[in-house]
């Protein structure tokens, strides 16, 4: 991650490489046919490595963006009006079912390690929201493992540039 590349998400003159997290959402929710332009999307984080460039990717993909964080007033009320909700203010277990509304889908990028279950989690409190949203990604197995995808395809590419194979 660069200057550079930030400010290629920025400008979307596609210059360098999104944030491999933020292009992970990206790609699962193409991977899933989900129709950005018209949808509104909530990006609860606001960190330069996943919440600003991922805000920036979906708005030039057509979607109407707000950028949310722990501290912002009345958070459910601003996630439930959402189509598309991110879940990336990095708190394990943060976003319950009062958070999410029918038929959205819910993207967590968080990744924390339980010590009292023994195992890895979100900033979802999954079980939960899955009571609600139409979709949630898993941790583990979700977005992480899209960006561990995306990395290897970033390492590939500027492989590839400075051999000026492409």
């Amino acid at each position: 991650m660069t200057d550079g590349s930030l400010a290629g998400v920025f400008t979307g003159s596609g210059a360098g490489f999104a944030p491999c997290t933020a292009q992970a959402v990206m790609e699962l929710l193409s991977h899933y046919g989900v129709l950005l332009p018209g949808k509104r999307a909530v990006v609860c984080g606001r960190s330069l490595v996943v919440g600003r460039p991922l805000a920036m990717l979906l708005m030039a993909a057509g979607a109407t963006v707000t950028i949310c964080h722990s501290g912002t007033r009345d958070l459910p009320s601003v996630t439930k009006n959402a189509d598309i909700v991110v879940a990336a203010i990095g708190r394990m277990g943060f976003f319950g079912a009062e958070h999410f509304a029918p038929g959205q889908i819910v993207a967590d990028v968080g990744i924390h390690f339980d010590e009292d279950a023994g195992r890895l989690r979100g900033d979802v409190r999954t079980e939960e929201a899955e009571t609600v949203a139409a979709a949630v990604t898993p941790v583990p197995g979700g977005v992480g493992s899209v960006t561990t995808a995306v990395l290897v395809s970033h390492v590939t590419e500027a492989a590839l540039r400075q051999t000026g194979a492409i």
